[in-house]
């Protein structure tokens, strides 16, 4: 078997286990009334996975970075299994939080760890597209996962996707160990170097933008199914066909974010998605009387909140190339401690406020992170063209 098809495989695994994610926001609804909650309190579902992912791979991944990656896989793999076995043998919302911490934590070490695997096993000069392979994958969960979870859980009980997902969890258990090549440890790199980064003004800036950017996503798409069912009066089947229209908008969304951050540069690219991902949710919230509007904004929004994902990687490796490893570390922790964040506060704008609300508020917050990307580019600018003129008059 190449190398090739090895990654592939670890690309499938990834959108497996991405879906285990994802797919709860799809479904959220259905959730709330099986178990007698309301939708703000099920929203928390999404806050504890987020928090459990940020705060325990880390932590996880620095105890066990000198593991064999091979078996380190199959160990988080296996744990994967039993957070879905519990989701579905086990009843309530106790245990269904219990699940989501079980399937966060193991989610974050087989895609970390996979990662690192595909670098390895990657041809020289290749490893940057195969990290970009896995992370396609994960990013498909998104498009394919999450509307045909939905889809399932309108004609099914909800609890069967997650049967499914364990299932083929054991499956890519059996794939891993006999495809996958054993592949030593590395040296661990302890949670106070990682966070030393943080003591630097640009990076920090860098990424609150990145809080801000994926907190006021994640207040809106955290109750977007309540929302299109409730607020545009969506049918079941066109929430199903909304949340395709999204994901394949986000994969579009993507690859123009790289495109133009090659073109036109990160701040440009940046500044401008965040500027149209405001806008595309405040839209959202007058585009209530067409479906044919409402899916052409949410795939808008899709456009614009994925393409400031490759630019925003972008940006965070060129202000430390030599750590670039632990600002993509950073930079995900950031995004599951944003999508906490946003879950939990969107969960108190439901419950206090109304649902209806949500994208105003997740606009504003997306509105503030634009504003302060613009404000840190134009102020690095400015210094930068200082110091250029410094230069200039001291060699003259």
């Amino acid at each position: 078997m190449s190398n090739t098809l090895k990654i592939y495989i670890l690309a499938i695994i990834c959108f497996l286990v991405g879906t285990s994610e994802f797919v709860i926001a799809g479904i959220l609804d259905k959730v709330a009334v099986d178990l007698g909650v309301p939708v703000s309190t099920a929203g928390q579902l999404i806050t504890i996975f987020s928090l459990a992912y940020a705060i325990g791979t880390p932590i996880l991944m620095a105890v066990t970075a000198r593991m064999e990656k091979r078996q380190l896989m199959l160990y988080a793999l296996a744990v994967f299994v039993v957070g879905n076995l519990i989701t579905v043998a086990l009843p309530g919302f106790t245990f269904l939080l219990l699940s989501r911490v079980i399937l966060a934590i193991s989610t974050g070490v087989f895609v970390v760890t996979s990662l690192t695997v595909a670098a390895k096993i990657a041809a020289p000069g290749k490893q940057g597209g195969a990290i970009a392979t896995l992370l396609m994958g994960f990013s498909i969960s998104l498009i394919i996962g999450v509307p045909l979870g939905r889809v399932v859980a309108s004609v099914y009980e909800w609890k069967l996707i997650f049967g499914v997902i364990g299932l083929l969890g054991l499956i890519a258990m059996l794939i891993i160990a006999s495809a996958i090549p054993r592949s030593s440890g590395d040296a661990p790199v302890p949670i106070r170097k990682q966070l030393a980064l943080l003591k630097q003004p640009q990076i920090a800036i860098a990424l609150a933008v990145t809080f801000m950017w994926f907190g006021g996503y994640s207040i809106v798409y955290t109750y977007i199914s309540p929302y299109l069912l409730t607020i545009t009066k969506l049918s079941e089947q066109g929430v199903s066909i909304g949340l395709f229209a999204f994901g394949i908008a986000s994969l579009f969304g993507s690859k123009f974010g790289g495109y133009s951050t090659d073109r036109w540069g990160a701040p440009r690219t940046l500044v401008s998605g965040l500027l149209f991902h405001s806008i595309a949710l405040m839209l959202l919230s007058l585009a209530v009387h067409s479906p044919y509007i409402v899916f052409a904004v949410l795939m808008l929004w899709s456009f614009s909140a994925w393409s400031t994902a490759p630019t925003q990687q972008f940006h965070l490796i060129s202000l430390a190339p030599e750590a670039s490893g632990i600002m993509l570390s950073l930079n995900t922790s950031v995004i599951q401690l944003s999508m906490a964040a946003g879950a939990a506060f969107g969960g108190i704008v439901v419950e206090q406020v109304s649902l209806s609300s949500i994208s105003w508020i997740g606009a504003t917050v997306v509105i503030l992170g634009a504003a302060t990307a613009a404000t840190s580019f134009r102020i690095s600018y400015s210094r930068k063209r200082s110091e250029e003129v410094k230069c200039n008059l001291v060699k003259t």
